[in-house]
């Protein structure tokens, strides 16, 4: 699977809250609604959408499976995130 589109709308303010980011994968199939969020240290990570379920914890929407494609995703969203500064 490879990933053929990032397009990332960054938000302005001191939120913790970044950039709100799309990924299209094989330019077939679309995740919407993922987030780069910076860390108390000030590192960026990539969360994948979520929702909120009745006991009030959070699951992921879609996620990746293995831990490589996680990686791989993550790199190229804070690439794009960094390279759009």
């Amino acid at each position: 699977m490879e990933i053929t589109d990032v397009r990332v709308k960054r938000l302005s303010g001191k939120d913790p809250l970044k950039a709100m980011v799309s990924v299209s994968f094989d330019g077939e199939f679309v995740v919407h609604n993922i987030r780069i969020i910076e860390t108390q240290n000030g590192n960026l990570m990539v969360a994948m959408p979520s929702r909120v379920s009745p006991d009030g914890t959070f699951r992921d929407v879609a996620h990746p499976i293995t831990r490589e494609f996680r990686e791989k995703l993550s790199d190229t969203v804070l690439e794009h995130y960094r390279s759009e500064a």
